[in-house]
């Protein structure tokens, strides 16, 4: 509609100008014709027609609706000396349009022939004021576009942004709430595991104990056992909001192989059954991270073990072979397939199913680049072997 109603604007104020007879320079021999011949009012209203026109097309086809409006304004002036005020309009319309969807040199450089021919003088009356506002606006208005084009660019930049900075945070909620969940299993359910187990070792193994002491030694385990399961059920959460993410922020990097000889003692001490280290290879140095995820898992695997198979005897192997770190963890309990109620049956599966303690050491070994496995051993028990990469390591 708008478009529609510039260009009859531009059409009639073209043949009114020419009609009555436009100025021009002295001596022009259009000054004799534009009263006597009609073909220059067809002429000059095809023109303005085309100035004003394009302005329908200036969404879909900015470029050309602007090129349009330029040359035919341009033409106006150079075969008739006359500017339209629609005109003028449509250019502006189209040379905005052009420089926030199209061609920004494109839209500049079709304002610079208005600045040419104002700073030129050849134009007078009204059309050398329609002139000078076309050399002043339609520059203004091509870089109002362009600047327009800059500043929703830079609000789409910002939004990403601020998307990007969200998905980080939440990457690193989840990362975090992961961590907490690997720690509270590794650590505190350890901790209150070995609770509930000397407590009941006690309670079995101390000759004379007054049926009190008896009595709350078992009140002891009952609690540990119930802290246990309550703590299953928050780490049940806390990994169901931490998705699938197996980010090791490395805590407590102090912890290394070094220490696994107290570990295996206090394995020793809670439930009474034979532990050993066997070390085969050139021990190397390795990376805290490597070193703090080898001694979760055997921690894990030694509570697995003792929660799974009570009284039975575990061997932990450090296998070093250069560019790895080979561990195997391996009890001589009856195994997943033979287990009793308690054992490594398929209700528990040394941790196979409803527990966190096998999905918390396969977190730990992808977290660093290794992997794990866990099942049967041959001939009997059962075996975690996880292989860590150990390729920066250096002759320990």
């Amino acid at each position: 509609m708008a478009a529609v109603l510039l260009a009859s604007l531009a059409v009639a104020e073209s043949v009114a100008h020419v009609s009555g007879g436009v100025t021009v320079p002295a001596g022009d021999v259009r000054a004799d014709r534009s009263t006597a011949d009609p073909a220059l009012s067809v002429v000059a209203g095809l023109l303005g027609l085309a100035a004003a026109l394009p302005v329908a097309l200036a969404r879909a086809q900015p470029a050309l609706a602007a090129v349009t409006a330029s040359a035919a304004g341009l033409l106006s002036l150079a075969a008739f000396h006359t500017l339209t005020a629609a005109g003028v309009a449509a250019q502006l319309i189209c040379g905005y349009r052009l420089g926030r969807t199209g061609s920004q040199p494109l839209a500049v450089l079709l304002a610079a022939p208005f600045v040419a021919v104002a700073l030129a003088g050849t134009a007078a009356g009204g059309t050398g004021v329609l002139t000078l506002l076309a050399a002043c606006l339609a520059p203004a208005a091509a870089l109002a576009g362009i600047a327009r084009r800059a500043h929703a660019r830079a609000l789409g930049d910002s939004a990403a942004r601020q998307a990007i900075a969200d998905t980080l945070m939440e990457h690193t909620a989840r990362g975090e709430r992961a961590r907490i969940a690997r720690e509270l299993h590794d650590v505190v359910a350890h901790h209150i595991s070995m609770v509930s187990v000397q407590a009941e070792t006690a309670r079995l193994t101390t000759p004379g104990m007054p049926a009190a002491g008896a009595e709350r030694l078992s009140a002891i385990g009952d609690t540990a056992r119930t802290a246990l399961t309550e703590m299953r059920r928050l780490l049940g959460v806390l990994r169901e909001d931490a998705g699938t993410d197996a980010t090791d922020r490395r805590p407590q990097p102090s912890l290394r192989l070094e220490e696994l000889n107290e570990l295996l003692d206090e394995a020793r001490g809670a439930s009474g059954a034979g532990a050993r280290l066997i070390l085969s290879g050139s021990p190397v140095a390795l990376d805290p991270g490597v070193e703090l995820a080898a001694y979760r898992i055997v921690q894990e695997a030694l509570t697995n073990a003792r929660r799974h198979a009570p009284g039975a005897a575990v061997d932990v192997e450090l296998r070093y072979t250069g560019d790895e770190l080979r561990l195997l963890i391996r009890d001589n309990g009856p195994g997943p397939a033979a287990a009793p109620s308690g054992g490594h049956g398929p209700s528990d599966g040394h941790g196979l199913s409803d527990g966190h303690g096998l999905s918390g050491m396969h977190e730990r070994a992808a977290a660093i680049g290794g992997e794990l496995r866990a099942g049967p051993a041959a001939g009997g028990g059962f075996l975690v072997e996880a292989r860590l990469p150990a390729g920066d390591g250096v002759p320990g």
